[in-house]
């Protein structure tokens, strides 16, 4: 079965920076494009960035562009999300997200931008 395990979110000051994991299994992950969402408290689900199943092609929501950083490793059947310059309102629980036949998330991971 499909499985995405979220990992690498904490606390950090902001400016600060993370970088998140997100290790998959259960599918072919080289043959998928992949997504990070997040939902802040109170807050709808909303998309944050897309990557294709090869990697050339990155997508961002413009309130994360030139900050945030989507690649993955398809030898480790991993998706990662490089956080830089974080804000404040940065601050939510972050998921991977994969569409195959339907949609998979995981369990997600919470990231807390505060001094």
């Amino acid at each position: 079965q499909v499985q995405l395990v979220e990992s690498g979110g904490g606390l950090v000051q902001p400016g600060g920076s993370l970088r998140l994991s997100c290790s998959t299994s259960g599918f072919t992950f080289s043959s998928y494009a992949m997504r990070w969402y997040r939902q802040a408290p109170g807050k709808e689900r909303e998309f944050v960035a897309r990557i294709t199943n090869a990697g050339d092609i990155t997508n961002y929501a413009d309130f994360v562009k030139g900050r945030f950083i989507i690649s993955r490793d398809n030898a480790k059947n991993t998706l990662y999300l490089q956080m830089n310059s974080l804000k404040p309102e940065d601050t939510a629980v972050y998921y991977c997200n994969v569409v195959r036949l339907r949609e998979y998330w995981g369990q997600g991971t919470q990231v807390t931008v505060s001094s």
